[in-house]
């Protein structure tokens, strides 16, 4: 069973990725942390993968500082994973690719957004260490006991100031990731949470 939890875990984070991607390549406004992301890598330099990383470091502490727990230091594997496939998507895969019109550009954003919540629903399947950025979520809402969805927007709004502060690609796409992300992602994640449980199932008979 561990196999197939780790190819749920590695191709939800290669759909993850393909679908952040596109939503950098619209141009319309990327979501906050990924807008976060872009912005560092004009800004200072390094790929946007890299920052991926570096930043998913960093919200790894505040997640521990907020707990007061150790840091899960397992989760740096599932942003490492998503660094280097973004870095796949927008420089090797998609790097000589830019969508033009204004109408393309939003369809590339609403099948990126669709994407990606596919992909984040795959890999939660897996029961994997979360990403900091996934995390940082119920870390807000178990520190200040707040619900799941104002931690969420604590967590977006916080990552789009430090993207305006790092020029960052905010736009009309920047809020509508902010807005459409949950309900995409809650409507396919009891889809392959089944496909899943029939996967344990069978892997028992």
């Amino acid at each position: 069973m561990i196999k197939k939890r780790m190819l749920f875990y590695v191709t939800g984070l290669l759909i993850l990725a393909f679908g952040i991607s596109l939503t950098i390549k619209a141009d319309i406004g990327a979501g906050a942390w990924d807008a976060l992301n872009v912005g560092l890598s004009k800004t200072i330099g390094l790929t946007v993968g890299v920052w991926v990383f570096i930043v998913g470091f960093i919200v790894l502490f505040v997640n521990a500082i907020l707990l007061k727990r150790m840091p899960n230091f397992l989760s740096l594997i599932t942003i490492f994973i998503i660094g280097i496939f973004i870095d796949f998507w927008l420089i090797i895969a998609l790097g000589h690719w830019d969508p033009e019109g204004y109408v393309l550009k939003f369809a590339v954003l609403i099948v990126g957004l669709f994407i990606a919540s596919v992909g984040i629903a795959i890999y939660l399947q897996a029961e994997f260490p979360l990403s900091p950025l996934d995390h940082l979520m119920i870390a807000i809402s178990t520190r200040f006991n707040v619900r799941v969805g104002i931690a969420k927007t604590i967590g977006e709004l916080t990552g789009l100031m430090m993207a305006f502060l790092f020029s960052g690609p905010i736009g009309i796409g920047t809020i509508l990731v902010t807005v459409l992300i949950g309900p995409f992602i809650q409507f396919f994640f009891p889809i392959f949470e089944r496909l899943m449980k029939n996967e344990k199932a069978a892997s028992r008979e």
